[in-house]
């Protein structure tokens, strides 16, 4: 019980569950450790499982075809990992993830979350609340994207995330915030006179 603690802790920061619908809960989930490098999900494969992060952290990304890879997301403790519209529709994913560390995590797959929603239905809310987060979340980074310099949007990432920045190197950075580890290298040195 004590290694799914982490997922009942998040849950009852949005909703209260009972004890019964916490047996309910461990009977649907599982625990799974990778190591750095390994994958949870690679591009074209069906999303089997949502994953929670207890330790560590991974990188979501897509590979073009010209094998350029263009980082959408990271994910630490306490936040979720997977390819959402693969894992809701069952088809080829569009995105890799990967861990930059060992990492533990709590999954379930499509189907144990459909049972989980029907026995305890108050996770319907507290999926939705998750969800909802998330895509407000994407569309401010997407305006983000549109409208702050490279600059700003590094200051952002720096201010918004201080726990992600240190753990990650900056190539990763720079991909993530569209730019080339260079022309980040250049803003960070720009920073430091500024100061």
């Amino acid at each position: 019980m004590d290694k799914f603690q982490p997922l009942i802790d998040y849950i009852n920061r949005v909703v209260h569950l009972t004890e019964e619908e916490i047996s309910i809960l461990v009977s649907l989930i599982s625990y799974r450790k990778l190591l750095k490098g390994q994958f949870f999900l690679q591009q074209g494969d069906i999303c089997r499982y949502s994953g929670f992060i207890v330790s560590g952290c991974t990188k979501t990304f897509y590979v073009d075809d010209e094998g350029q890879e263009h980082i959408v997301m990271f994910s630490v403790e306490d936040w979720w990992t997977s390819d959402m519209g693969s894992y809701i529709e069952q088809k080829p994913a569009d995105y890799n993830v990967q861990c930059l560390e060992n990492t533990s995590l709590i999954q379930f797959s499509f189907e144990e979350q459909e049972s989980m929603l029907q026995q305890i239905p108050k996770l319907e809310r507290f999926f939705r609340i998750i969800i909802e987060r998330g895509f407000v979340a994407s569309q401010k980074r997407v305006i983000r994207n549109l409208s702050m310099s490279a600059k700003d949007r590094y200051l952002f990432f720096r201010n918004e995330y201080p726990q992600i920045e240190q753990r990650i190197p900056q190539y990763l950075i720079a991909s993530y915030l569209g730019i080339t580890k260079e022309f980040l290298s250049k803003i960070k040195s720009q920073l430091i006179l500024e100061q």
